[in-house]
């Protein structure tokens, strides 16, 4: 699929572009300059023609940003793998030192350009756009992202100029599960990222909160083929004060929603925390598979029990649902990130198993016979028949005479035996006790 990049100095509006070329608010958009750092993607539709879009961080120099080299950094990559750049720049300011530096950059890039001036909300405005001519990159198309003016010539520009598709893109399919990597700030997520693709996709410091968006990626490796979702770190709302760090917060909370499978990166040398707790329990609510990684293993001091003790003490504190996998990792060292795929892969399978109602009655009529449901006010509960849910992750209807005497401790022991029986390791499990 073609790829258009935009890019452009802090604060011109090219997270608020993206947002209306891909038709939801999916990149953060705020007045603070450089609130977007790693290349954010998206899917374009423009009159039965589809191209994928990149949002890019502002480009500067010599700024206080400490994230300024390698947001330049993604933003050259971004210019590099694209096949038509967005020069976004601002009417009110006019052309800055940073523009000519930027449009400098572009025609040595040798790529296909658009100068488009943003903010020109009315007709007055448009005589502003008029000076960015001296930038020498031709035709300058006027818009104003915020209400969508202008954008309709300027797609149908893009359109004309994108080279034509001759077969669907490989990341179009919309049957790939997404994996999504959560936990706290700086356990090491941007890096597992990094390190699984290959390169340096998502910026990484040891600065916590260095990403903001939920960035999605498409990963076909080593027989593993998904969606691949970087999050930001999530801190306890207490201690969350600035807007963009909610935002972000709240884009993490979408990304495990929307997951299928969660990865929850704990730092091996502060253990399982309360935060921890709650971003385990929030996949718990929202149903999804999980895989426990305990990054930074190598800072851990160790002999020859630590492994398995840390592993027993760390499902204790899972409990109940501690049947999850837990993988240990150090992933500046690249160690055992491979396991990672592999975990994650077992689970996705467990996950989306459907179990035939013949195999499930043969393995359970006999454990409930064996150990029926307690009597309820001199009433006895009979399980006949059982079978799996249509839903996304495992649930199954036991279907009995009594249903409203059946307590959550023998649910329970029903799910227990199920996973006895059934491989649904890193899965939640939903027991329903239905009238026959």
């Amino acid at each position: 699929m073609s790829l258009v990049a935009i890019v452009g100095r802090p604060n011109v509006g090219k997270s608020t572009l993206f947002n209306r070329l891909v038709g939801m608010r999916q990149a953060i958009v705020d007045e603070t300059a450089g609130v977007t750092r790693d290349r954010h993607y998206g899917k374009c539709e423009w009159c039965g023609n589809e191209f994928s879009v990149v949002d890019t961080g502002g480009w500067t120099t010599n700024s206080d940003d400490v994230f300024e080299s390698e947001i330049r950094k993604q933003v050259s990559i971004a210019i590099e793998e694209s096949d038509l750049v967005l020069f976004l720049v601002e009417a009110a300011t006019g052309v800055t030192d940073y523009d000519a530096e930027i449009a400098d950059l572009l025609r040595r890039s040798r790529k296909p350009v658009l100068l488009v001036v943003n903010k020109v909300d009315s007709g007055e405005k448009m005589y502003d756009s008029y000076q960015f001519y001296s930038l020498g990159l031709g035709e300058v198309w006027s818009i104003s992202a915020a209400n969508g003016s202008g954008t309709g010539d300027l797609l149908d520009e893009v359109v004309r100029q994108l080279p034509k598709e001759e077969a669907p893109a490989e990341d179009d399919r919309t049957d790939l599960p997404h994996i999504a990597i959560v936990g706290k700030p700086n356990v090491g997520k941007s890096s597992l990222t990094n390190a699984l693709l290959g390169e340096d996709r998502n910026i990484v410091t040891p600065v916590a909160g260095t990403t903001r968006d939920a960035v999605s990626t498409y990963y076909n490796k080593f027989g593993h083929e998904f969606m691949l979702v970087d999050t930001a770190g999530m801190r306890k709302k207490s201690k969350v004060n600035e807007d963009l760090e909610f935002y972000s917060v709240m884009r993490s909370i979408r990304a495990i929603e929307h997951a299928d499978v969660c990865v929850l990166m704990i730092d091996a040398t502060s253990g399982m925390e309360a935060q921890d707790m709650s971003i385990f329990n929030l996949i718990q609510r929202n149903r999804k598979a999980c895989v426990v990684v305990v990054n930074k293993w190598d800072l851990f001091v160790k002999d020859s029990n630590t492994l398995r003790d840390y592993e027993k003490a760390l499902r204790s504190r899972l409990a109940p649902f501690d049947d999850v996998p837990i993988v240990f990792t150090s992933v500046t060292k690249k160690q055992r990130i491979m396991d990672v795929l592999d975990a994650v892969a077992h689970v996705w399978g467990n996950y989306s198993v459907k179990i035939p109602t013949a195999r499930l009655n043969e393995a359970m009529l006999p454990e409930i016979e064996n150990y029926p449901p307690p009597a309820w006010k001199g009433k006895y509960v009979k399980i006949k028949y059982i079978t799996q849910l249509p839903t996304a992750f495992p649930a199954f209807a036991f279907f009995c005479n009594l249903p409203q005497y059946v307590k959550d401790p023998y649910k329970r022991f029903l799910e227990n035996k199920l996973r006895e029986h059934f491989d649904l390791t890193g899965c939640p499990v939903q027991v329903f006790m239905r009238a026959k």
